[in-house]
This record gives structure tokens, sequence and C-alpha cells, in this order.
């Protein structure tokens, strides 16, 4: 990334695909960035960055990104490989780690157990400008993602005929809305719409607050 790439991701400010962090915090704080961004579409972590865009830079490249480095091997299943790379702007230095979109969904958090066991935690999107934990649903969709997941088949119902009806003349609906629409409960409507993601019919759009799906094409 170029010195120029730099200053202008900063001043777009955090987003989806943009993190600030003023400095490393900890393996679980970082992890969670990383897994949000591989269980996404991907982006950039910062560090080096305040909150409010100041540049404050880091104190020692090699520690920052060893840090990194063994968040990815050792807090992340699937392990990640994201590309880091110093670069220097008003004469401090920022780690920048981009992380791509990830072919191997869902990645965990790894937490201990023992001092020499660990297990498959909590799994992290973005949405909007925050790392969030994903629900069951959610997981659900991310390893239909997977190069290796099972087909998924579904015959269209009532249900299913009540939504795309309700497309006709929305653009996005969420599963709150669909089940009211159906009257049916909200838990049962996010199963619904997850096998219609899952298949393809739909699309999920995690950027605000409350997840909405749309249809596909």
């Amino acid at each position: 990334m170029t010195r120029r790439e730099l200053k202008e991701l900063i001043a777009e400010g955090e987003s989806l695909p943009v993190e600030f962090k003023r400095k490393f915090t900890t393996h679980e704080k970082i992890a969670r960035e990383l897994i949000a961004f591989a269980n996404t579409s991907g982006g950039w972590l910062l560090i080096g960055v305040d909150d409010d865009q100041y540049v404050v830079g880091i104190e020692s490249e090699k520690e920052e990104i060893s840090l990194v480095e063994d968040v990815c091997a050792n807090s992340i299943e699937p392990p990640l490989r994201p590309t880091i790379e110093v670069v220097q702007i008003h004469h401090v230095d920022v780690v920048v780690v981009r992380v791509e979109e990830s072919t191997y969904k869902p990645h965990h958090l790894l937490t201990t157990v023992h001092s020499d066991m660990f297990h498959n935690g909590a799994v992290y999107i973005r949405q909007a400008d925050k790392s969030v934990q994903a629900g069951k649903e959610m997981i659900k969709i991310l390893e239909s993602q997977r190069s290796d997941s099972e087909p998924v088949t579904l015959s269209i119902g009532k249900h299913e005929k009540h939504l795309f009806e309700f497309f006709e003349t929305h653009e996005r609906i969420t599963a709150k809305q669909y089940a009211d629409l159906c009257n049916i409960s909200e838990r049962r409507a996010m199963r619904l719409l997850v096998r219609l993601v899952r298949i393809g019919m739909i699309f999920i759009h995690t950027q605000e607050k409350t997840p909405y799906y749309t249809l596909a094409g």
C-alpha cells in the first residue's frame, strides 16, 4: 500500500472494510477483527491509528507484526495468512493488515480450556463499522459459502411465495418483517431466509445494525 492510499483509507474513517487500532491490545480483540473481515468481505486493520483518525504510529514494527502473526496462527481456526506491511505516514509507522475474504468460512476464535487445550469459540462478522458475534443462522450461511459445502434444496411453499410477492413492491426485508408478514416466529422466519440465502435466491446484507435481505440478481 502506498502512503497516498493509506491517507485516503484513513480519511474515509472506520467502515465495513476498515478498522483502526491505536495499538495492539489483546490477542482476542485483534483476532475478533481479523476473523470478522475473513468471514465477511475482507478488509484492512490499521494499527497505529486512533478512532478519531489521528495517526499515532507504533513503537516497534517487528513486535507488532510478530503479535499479529501469532494471533493469526494460534488464536484463529482455521488460521489466517493476511498481508502485513508497514507504511510510514506523518513521520511515524502504521502497520497495515490486509485480510482477504476467506474461502474457508467460518473462522472461529480459539479460546483456552486448559493450558494446553483449545476449542473453537465464537464466530465474528463485520456489521457496519463494527465486528459482531454471528448467530447460529449466520454461521450456517457462512458454512454454505465454503467450496466444499453440501448443496441445499428447497420447495417453494406459501411462506416463500409471500416473500417473493413482498419483493415485488419492496427492495429489502428483515427477519422480523418477514415473521410479521407470514405470522410466524422470528426464529422460523430466520431459518427460511437462511435456506434461501444458501441456495442463492436472496442475499443477506450486514452493513447496517440490523441485517436485511434482498433478492439475488
